[in-house]
């Protein structure tokens, strides 16, 4: 598969695609846990920039890792489960 971005990209470029990706990530994992390296093929860009957008939504709690690495190391991640404002 051909990747959009096939230069590298800086870190603001890779962060201004942030808020657009993290939306992406999400629908994707409606579907189950994916690992880094799924999620990259699955949107077809480079892992590095997919760990990027992927420790934000870790950093607040929207996803968070499951089960054990795999043999290449990369954890599958699922959307963490939101409580209401009481807590349930």
């Amino acid at each position: 598969m051909s990747l959009p971005h096939t230069k590298p990209r800086d870190m603001l470029e890779i962060a201004q695609d942030e808020f657009i990706m993290k939306d992406r990530i999400a629908k994707l994992l409606e579907n189950g846990p994916m690992s880094i390296r799924e999620l990259s093929d699955a949107l077809g860009y480079p892992t590095n920039e997919v760990l990027v957008w992927v420790a934000g939504m870790r950093r607040y709690a929207e996803i968070e890792e499951v089960g054990r690495p795999d043999v290449d190391g990369y954890f599958k991640y699922e959307l963490k489960e939101q409580t209401n404002e009481s807590g349930e």
